[in-house]
């Protein structure tokens, strides 16, 4: 089955050029990723500092891959002086339809 989830950070005064770059390097990476099945990367239509995240893995054995990627090690270190709280929030979803 499945694995979603969404992740929303919000860049810090000054920081969302940063951040989108950032993302936009991710987003490379686990595209590139066996297991991914999406990633996709959005801003808020009224907060362009917010961004949302949402992704989909084959199943549990892909998202724990994705989780074990140097690139996710990175990105998760680097985005601490960036974002609000210093990392994303992060919500698990269960298919319904």
């Amino acid at each position: 089955m499945a694995k979603s989830l969404y992740a929303t950070l919000k860049a810090l005064p000054g920081k969302r050029e940063t951040l989108r770059d950032l993302l936009t390097k991710l987003a490379g990476d686990v595209r590139a990723e066996p297991g991914c099945e999406r990633f996709m990367v959005y801003t808020l239509a009224s907060d362009p500092d917010m961004f949302h995240v949402e992704e989909t893995y084959r199943n549990d054995a892909a998202f724990e891959a994705h989780m074990a990627t140097e690139h996710g090690r990175v990105f998760n270190q680097t985005i601490t002086p960036v974002v609000e709280g210093g990392g994303s929030k992060v919500v698990f979803l269960d298919t319904v339809i």
